[in-house]
C-alpha cells in the first residue's frame, strides 16, 4: 500500500451529459495536505467537479490520476452529501457499517463506532434510529461514517447548508480536527465566512470552469478575475 493516494491530478477533464458540457476542461492538482474550498455561484459546476474527483461522475474526456491503483483509491476516500443519507439503523450501527462493509469484525466495528459517536457529540444517541435525528445530528453521523476509516481525502458538498450556527460550528470543528490528523479536505460552500475560516486554498468556479486556484489569503485579498472579485464582494455573478 502506498503512503498516500495523493496528489490527485486532473488534466483536461471534461464532464458531459447528453452532449452538454457541465464542467471543463479542468486542470487542477489537489496536493497531499490542506483544506480546499470550492466556491462559485449556483450552477458553476462545484458539485460536478467534486463528483468527478470522487468518481461519482463519469469523465467524458481528459484524465483523473491518483498516486495509487484504482481499488486502493476507492477504499481510501470518502464523500459527504449536502443532504445526509440515513440507513434504517440505530446510530451506533450506522457508523459501524462503514467498517463492517470492508471486513472489520462486528464487535470491533461497534466498539470503534461508540468511540466516534462520543467524539462527535452523538454519545447520547447511540441507540436512537438514525432517521429521527435532527439535521445537525444527521450530518455529524455522516461525518463519523466517513471519517471512521481515516480516509486520505474527504469530499464534502455544502455540508452545513441547512444547519444553524451552533451545528455549523460543531461540524467545522470536526473537519478541522480531521484535517489536522491527516485527512485532506475538499469542500464546496456558498458561505463566505466559512470559507475564510477554513480554507488553506480556494478553487473558484464559474461557467463550469476553474477561474482561479490560489492560496486562501491571496484569493480573498487579491482576486485575479472580475468574477471572483464580484463574488467576494457579494455581487451577483452571472
Amino acid at each position: 500500500m502506498v503512503k498516500t493516494i495523493l496528489p490527485l491530478e486532473l488534466n483536461g477533464v471534461v464532464a458531459k451529459v447528453r452532449g452538454k458540457t457541465l464542467v471543463g476542461p479542468v486542470d487542477l492538482t489537489i496536493s497531499p495536505q490542506g483544506f480546499t474550498i470550492l466556491m462559485g455561484p449556483n450552477g458553476s459546476g462545484k458539485t460536478t467537479l467534486l463528483r468527478l474527483m470522487h468518481g461519482l461522475q463519469r469523465v467524458s474526456q481528459g484524465h483523473v490520476t491518483w498516486n495509487a491503483p484504482e481499488a486502493e483509491v476507492r477504499a481510501r476516500q470518502a464523500y459527504v452529501f449536502q443532504t445526509p443519507i440515513m440507513m434504517r439503523r440505530r446510530v451506533v450501527d450506522s457508523i459501524a457499517f462503514a467498517l463492517t462493509l470492508h471486513g472489520t469484525p462486528k464487535a470491533d466495528a461497534r466498539e470503534r463506532a461508540i468511540v466516534w459517536a462520543k467524539q462527535i457529540g452523538l454519545g447520547h444517541a447511540l441507540q436512537r434510529p438514525a432517521p429521527v435525528l435532527s439535521g445537525g445530528e444527521k450530518q455529524k453521523l455522516s461525518l463519523a461514517r466517513a471519517l471512521i476509516r481515516k480516509p486520505d481525502i474527504l469530499f464534502l458538498d455544502e455540508p452545513c447548508a441547512n444547519l444553524d450556527g451552533r451545528a455549523t460550528r460543531e461540524i467545522e470543528t470536526i473537519l478541522q480536527e480531521a484535517q489536522k490528523t491527516g485527512t485532506r479536505i475538499v469542500m464546496a460552500t456558498h458561505d463566505m465566512g466559512q470559507a475564510r475560516r477554513l480554507a488553506t486554498d480556494v478553487v473558484f468556479m464559474h461557467g463550469g470552469k476553474v477561474r482561479e486556484a490560489a492560496p486562501a489569503s491571496g484569493f480573498f485579498d487579491n482576486p485575479q478575475t472580475p468574477e471572483a472579485a464580484a463574488f467576494i464582494k457579494g455581487d451577483i455573478v452571472e
